[in-house]
């Protein structure tokens, strides 16, 4: 009887089983796909949208090496992104060690998605939780979702095009808490102090801010030297 309840529970357990192995597939085959690209330098148009500052459209280049140097740089030369945007590329939620997590099913414009969920080894670490919203079809990724410890949630979708076949997006849209965006040193916009309804700082700080990059072309497996990044 105790043989054949336990033979019972090990039949249970598969269908679990299989379904943390196929995450886990899928989890590589986008690795693979995204580990193709040593390095880039793309040039696009980014649009930072926080309700609180008034802040231009700028032409930016970005430049990526892996496994984790990123940099967005204005025509001006600086740099404006969130503290904690480690989520802004994928290569970074991908480099460490992780337990790969089944998280059901989804959409987005119709296309089927596969959700697999990211806990990171180290506890330690500024990454809490990423959930990634993956097309099995492409092994791309369209949404990522990721837990920090400073910098609550940040969201991530793509959108794809010419340069799929790398998982390079065309266009990202990147969400983050507000009060995470800091101005550079020497940099100054203008506030929204409202002809409309004044923004306190409590108002301004439970905001969301959204930064949209939208890439005219990439350079790819060329090089980026260390200056870039410093």
């Amino acid at each position: 009887m105790i043989t054949c309840c336990l033979f019972l529970a090990a039949l249970a357990a598969l269908p679990a089983v299989g379904r943390a192995q196929d995450a886990a597939s899928l989890v590589q085959q986008v690795r693979a796909k995204l580990e193709q690209v040593t390095d880039y330098e793309a040039t696009g148009i980014m649009k930072t949208d926080v309700s609180f500052l008034k802040v231009p459209a700028a032409e930016v280049k970005v430049y990526y090496r892996r496994p984790d140097k990123l940099k967005i740089k204005n025509q001006k030369g600086v740099s404006l992104v969130p503290k904690g945007s480690v989520s802004i590329s994928l290569n970074n939620l991908l480099s460490g060690k992780y337990q790969v997590i089944e998280g059901g099913t989804d959409n987005i414009n119709g296309v089927p998605l596969k959700i697999v969920k990211l806990l990171p080894l180290d506890e330690n670490g500024e990454v809490v939780l990423s959930a990634l919203y993956i097309d099995p079809a492409r092994a791309l990724i369209l949404k990522a979702k990721t837990t920090t410890r400073e910098s609550g949630t940040n969201e991530l979708e793509m959108t794809y095009g010419r340069y799929a076949a790398y998982a390079l997006p065309d266009k990202v849209l990147f969400s983050f808490n507000a009060q995470d965006y800091k101005l550079p040193k020497g940099v100054t916009f203008d506030y929204d102090d409202g002809t409309e309804k004044k923004k306190t700082a409590a108002n301004a700080q439970s905001q969301r801010g959204k930064i949209e990059i939208t890439y005219s072309g990439y350079i790819i497996n060329k090089g980026v030297p260390d200056a870039v990044f410093k």
